[in-house]
């Protein structure tokens, strides 16, 4: 794992040993290993500062509206997830391989804002602010894109039902336990019939997977 994380880092980690909590998910196997909750926290404060900055001096003359919208696209969860993927974290991340519903949710996303906590304890703000400029912003993020990104997937498919005369609702359709926290499945449900599902550890995020996979479905994502 050492010598793909240094890859992966663009620089040899420090103190491995809290790479490896940042790796590890709560549902992982190896019990001897911390989780990597607190570590994203950290990641999640010092990531959004970091973007804030970046954008901040990118662009000079656009307004707080504008810099608040764009920070929240590059850093909300499935943004992050998809990064964390084409990163190479969904290998390298310590998790339950034998739950299907882990494989396909929101966790390395997770690992990513852990990661970015991990090398700041290690390496400090500027290096930091240096391993997310080279190894997430400048590879992963297109801004030009990503203006025109619709980010609520559910306002986007409130308002193709209302133009076009449909009755849309979300729908909880189950509720279970994992590991001490629950999963919720929420349905989007157009005229009566459950187009697509969704399930996050939250209702509102399930919604927003649900509303994202209908749009992809009903062939509104351009």
């Amino acid at each position: 794992m050492y010598k793909e994380l240094t890859s992966l880092l663009g620089f040899p980690p420090g103190n491995f040993a809290l790479y490896e909590i940042a790796l590890s998910h709560r549902s992982s196997k190896e019990k001897f290993l911390e989780s990597n909750e607190r570590l994203e926290y950290l990641g999640d404060a010092i990531l959004g500062a970091i973007v804030g900055d970046y954008l901040f001096k990118k662009y000079p003359y656009k307004t707080e509206g504008y810099l608040t919208e764009m920070r929240s696209k590059i850093v909300n969860r499935q943004q992050l997830n998809d990064i964390a993927i084409k990163m190479g974290l969904r290998k390298l991340t310590i998790y339950d391989k034998y739950n299907s519903f882990l494989k396909i949710s929101q966790i390395f996303g997770n690992t990513l804002e852990a990661l970015v906590g991990a090398v700041y304890l290690d390496r400090g703000y500027n290096k930091t602010q240096q391993f997310v400029h080279k190894r997430i912003l400048m590879p992963y993020i297109d801004m030009d894109m990503l203006e025109s990104v619709e980010m609520n997937h559910k306002n986007k498919l409130y308002g193709w039902a209302n133009k076009n005369g449909k009755v849309l609702e979300f729908e909880l359709l189950d509720e279970q336990m994992d590991n001490g926290r629950r999963i919720f499945t929420v349905g989007a449900v157009v005229d009566g019939e459950l187009i697509c599902t969704g399930k996050a550890f939250n209702k509102k995020d399930a919604s927003q997977i649900a509303a994202q996979q209908a749009i992809q479905q009903l062939g509104l994502s351009d």
